[in-house]
């Protein structure tokens, strides 16, 4: 009798079993199709970055003078972490970014967005210059100073009586993409639609947009937005989901960009043009979700 009742248990617990693995895998089969279930989704993130450049020629062409930098060095200026990065009424202080998209299939999405990166041309650094200038004399902080030359390649000292150059306010490259968007969760055995592991990649192209801050050979400095040129980027990043909703982003992109009419003082006439590559990281925290559905 006992035997037959051991017997009776074993076969009733296979039964059990083998009916509940198919139930279980169906289960996380679900999951996987929901966290892959995107189309019709929007997102929107905010977030900062930092950005490297490579070196560049500088052109710079005026009334009364003509002439090119070689191999212009140049950086970034980040601000130290602090409350204006949250405060709406200093969203331009930090070197920011925002994004607005809509998925379009599953793992595809279409995006616009904004880069405020910021661009100073670094100060007391020694240059190439060719060219010629002939502004003659000029004052910078009670002290006379006289440029003129025809330069042949020779070197220059971008000194602050010289020239100031810098995209500040900022080099604002305003764009539309699109990104491939795929899951690892299954691949990394992460069973649940709570936290989602995604990679993003893609491409965009756009505008750009700087407030450049000038004070070339005497003039009168000169801030104003204007439409520069144009970029184009490439970007892979991790995407973590938390909730099906929010997420936080790294993202590093590299691209080309290529300005020929930079406005340097109050005569329109009068400007520069220079084109250089730069690499961007960011780290943005963003929301998904449907309006339609």
């Amino acid at each position: 009798m006992m035997k037959k009742t051991l017997l009776l248990i074993v076969l009733v617990t296979q039964f059990v079993f083998s009916q509940e693995e198919p139930n279980v895998k169906n289960s996380i089969s679900t999951k996987f199709e929901k966290i892959n279930s995107r189309k019709g989704q929007f997102f929107a993130s905010w977030g900062w970055n930092r950005a490297s450049y490579s070196t560049s020629d500088i052109s710079f062409k005026g009334n009364d003078f003509n002439f090119t930098l070689s191999e212009v060095k140049s950086s970034d200026k980040p601000k130290p972490f602090g409350i204006e990065f949250l405060d709406p009424g200093g969203l331009t202080l930090p070197q920011t970014n925002f994004e607005i998209g809509y998925f379009i299939k599953d793992n595809y999405n279409v995006v616009f967005g904004y880069d405020h990166m910021k661009y100073v041309m670094r100060n007391n650094q020694n240059v190439g210059i060719n060219g010629q200038i002939s502004t003659g004399d000029y004052l910078f902080e009670d002290t006379a100073y006289n440029f003129d030359k025809t330069y042949t390649n020779e070197m220059i000292n971008l000194s602050r009586p010289f020239l100031l150059f810098e995209h500040t306010d900022g080099l604002n490259y305003i764009f539309i993409g699109a990104n491939r968007f795929d899951n690892f969760n299954k691949l990394l055995g992460i069973n649940t639609d709570k936290f989602e592991v995604n990679l993003e990649e893609g491409i965009d192209f756009g505008f750009v947009m700087p407030k450049t801050n000038t004070t070339i050979l005497g003039n009168k400095r000169y801030d104003q937005f204007h439409v520069a040129g144009f970029g184009l980027s490439a970007s892979a990043g991790l995407n973590l989901t938390f909730f099906k909703h929010f997420y936080i982003k790294t993202d590093f992109k590299v691209g080309y960009i290529n300005m020929n009419d930079i406005r340097i003082t109050e005569d329109a006439s009068e400007k520069a043009k220079q084109h250089f590559t730069f690499a961007e990281t960011s780290y943005t925290f963003g929301y998904r979700f449907y309006i339609f559905k």
